[in-house]
C-alpha cells in the first residue's frame, strides 16, 4: 500500500490503514484541507468543480471529496466523468473558486488521487500546495453548521463544451481535416478518453474512427502509461485497419502519444515538437518545455527564428515560464501539450486537433511528418542510493569531466553538451537518483548515462 502527499495533491492505492494508503480518512482530511485553504483566500460563498476519470474507485472517492467540501459550506458543481483538461476548462467557464480532479493519471487501476486547482483552472504552486499540506497535518478545519452546508449540483455538459472550444481554436482547420479523409485509431485505455476522443474526432471531420478500449469502465487492459512497450496492440490495430494514424491517451487525457500508419511510434517527445512547428508557422512567439524534454523543440523553435526557454520539471513550472515569456505554445516531453489560446493546462484534445490540422496541411503520411524533425534519443536510468548525494560535489565533478559544458541547477543538475545533455535529479518520493541523457543516437545516449552513473557512484 502507498500514500504520497505532495504540493500537487495526494495519491495512493485504495485500501489499507489510514496514513498508509488512500483511505476514506485520508480523502476526507485532504479535501477538507483544500476547502479550508480556499476559504482563507476567498470571501463569500465558494463554488468548486469536481470531476473524475473512470477508475473503479472514482465514484466512492468523489462522494467523500464532495461531502467534505459541502461540510465546509462550499457548493459543488460535479461534472462527472471528465478529462483533467475538461475540469480545468470548466473551472474558468463557470467562474468557480477552484477544482479537484480525481485521477491518478498514468498510475495503475488500484491508484487514485486528488489533484487541486485554483480559480484559474491551474494546479496549485509550491507555496499554495505547502499551505494545504500544513492545514491537513494540523487538522485545522472549521466545518459549517447544519444550515450553512454546501449544495451539490450535476452538470454533464462540459465534455461537449470542451470539444466545441477546441474546434473553435484559431489554428484548427476542420475543413482541411475533413478533406484529408483520415481513418484514425484510438486507444483510450477504458477511461474517460473513450467518452470524448471518438466524439472529438468525428466532430473534427475524421472519416472513420477505429476504437480500441474506449469503454469507460476503469478496467485498464494494459499499463496505462502511454509508452512504446505498452502500445503494441494499438500499433497492430493501426496497421491492420489501414488507419492513417493512431492516438493514445492516458486515463485522464492530458498526455498524447501518436502512432504512425506503419505502426511505428511518432514519439511522445515529438508530440509537442510537431505541434509547435505547426503553431510557429502561423504565429511567431516563444516556446517552453521542461528541462527533461527533448532538445528537438529548441531546434525547431530556432528554425522559426523564435526563442526557446526551459523550466523545472512539472506542469506548474512550465506554465509559469510560459506566462513569463509570453509563449504561444509549450508543454512537456511526455506528450503534454499546453496551448494558451485555449487554457494553461496539458490538453490531449487540443493536441489532437492541432496535430490533425498539421498533418492534413502537410500532405504527407504520419511517418513522413516525423522524418521532418531532428532525431534525438533518450536514455532514462535510475540509481538506488543509501545516503544523500552532495549535489554541489556532483556538479563540480561533472564540470571536471565535461569542462566545456554549461551547468543548470534549477532542477537537480543539468549540463548541456554540444549534441546532447545529462540531467541528474533526486526523486521526491523514492530513495533514488534519476539520470536522464539525450544524444543523437541511442548508443551515445546509453554511453552518456553509464558515464554519469559512474560519476555518481564514485562520489
Amino acid at each position: 500500500m502507498a500514500l504520497i502527499k505532495s504540493i500537487s495533491g495526494i495519491r495512493g492505492t485504495i485500501g489499507g490503514k489510514p496514513g498508509e494508503a488512500l483511505t476514506p480518512v485520508d480523502i476526507t482530511k485532504f479535501a477538507s484541507a483544500y476547502g479550508t485553504w480556499l476559504k482563507r483566500w476567498h470571501s463569500g460563498h465558494l463554488r468548486v468543480v469536481t470531476g473524475r476519470d473512470a477508475r473503479v474507485s472514482g465514484e466512492l472517492v468523489a462522494q467523500f471529496v464532495n461531502g467534505s467540501l459541502r461540510f465546509l459550506g462550499i457548493d459543488i458543481i460535479n461534472i462527472g466523468m471528465a478529462t483533467t483538461p475538461t475540469v480545468e476548462v470548466a473551472v474558468t467557464g463557470l467562474k468557480a473558486d477552484g477544482g479537484i480532479i480525481l485521477t491518478a493519471s498514468h498510475n495503475p487501476a488500484q491508484w487514485n488521487a486528488l489533484k487541486m486547482l485554483n480559480e484559474r483552472g491551474e494546479f496549485l504552486n509550491d507555496s499554495e500546495g505547502r499551505e494545504v499540506l500544513s492545514i491537513a497535518e494540523a487538522d485545522d478545519f472549521d466545518f459549517a453548521p447544519y444550515d450553512k452546508l454546501g449544495a451539490l449540483t450535476a452538470d454533464d455538459s462540459w465534455s461537449d463544451r470542451h470539444i466545441r472550444a477546441v474546434m473553435e481554436m484559431p489554428l484548427v482547420d476542420t475543413e482541411a481535416i475533413k478533406n484529408a479523409g483520415f481513418t484514425v485509431a484510438v486507444d483510450a485505455v477504458n477511461s474517460v478518453g473513450g467518452i470524448v476522443i471518438p466524439e472529438l474526432l468525428r466532430a473534427l471531420g475524421v472519416k472513420k474512427v477505429v476504437e480500441l478500449y474506449c469503454e469507460p469502465n476503469g478496467i485498464f487492459p494494459h499499463n496505462p502509461e502511454p509508452l512504446p512497450q505498452h502500445l503494441t496492440e494499438i500499433s497492430e490495430v493501426v496497421k491492420k485497419s489501414g488507419a492513417d494514424l493512431g492516438f493514445v491517451v492516458d486515463p485522464d487525457v492530458d498526455r498524447l502519444a501518436v502512432i504512425c500508419e506503419d505502426g511505428s511510434m511518432f514519439g511522445e517527445e515529438y508530440t509537442i515538437v510537431s505541434i509547435s512547428d505547426y503553431v510557429l508557422s502561423h504565429l511567431k512567439g516563444p516556446t517552453v518545455s521542461n528541462m527533461s524534454s527533448s532538445r528537438a523543440l529548441r531546434d525547431v523553435t530556432l528554425q522559426h527564428n523564435c526563442s526557446y526557454s526551459s523550466s523545472a520539471v512539472g506542469e506548474v513550472n512550465v506554465v509559469e515560464e510560459m506566462k513569463r515569456t509570453g509563449a504561444v505554445i509549450g508543454g512537456e516531453g511526455n506528450g503534454g501539450v499546453i496551448y494558451p489560446a485555449l487554457h494553461y493546462g496539458r490538453d490531449a484534445l487540443a493536441g489532437i486537433a492541432l496535430f490533425l490540422t498539421h498533418l492534413a496541411k502537410s500532405q504527407t503520411t504520419c511517418s513522413g511528418l516525423r522524418r521532418k524533425y531532428p532525431d534525438y534519443f533518450m536514455a532514462k536510468k535510475k540509481l538506488e542510493i543509501s545516503q544523500p548525494v552532495d549535489l554541489v560535489s556532483l556538479a563540480a565533478k561533472l564540470m571536471e569531466v565535461f569542462p566545456d559544458a554549461r551547468p543548470d541547477t534549477r532542477d537537480g543538475i543539468k549540463i548541456d553538451l554540444p549534441s546532447g545533455w545529462i540531467q541528474i535529479r533526486k526523486s521526491n518520493t523514492e530513495p533514488i537518483i534519476r539520470v536522464y541523457t539525450e544524444e543523437r543516437s541511442m548508443e551515445l545516449a546509453e554511453n552518456l548515462a553509464e558515464q554519469a552513473i559512474g560519476i555518481v557512484k564514485n562520489l
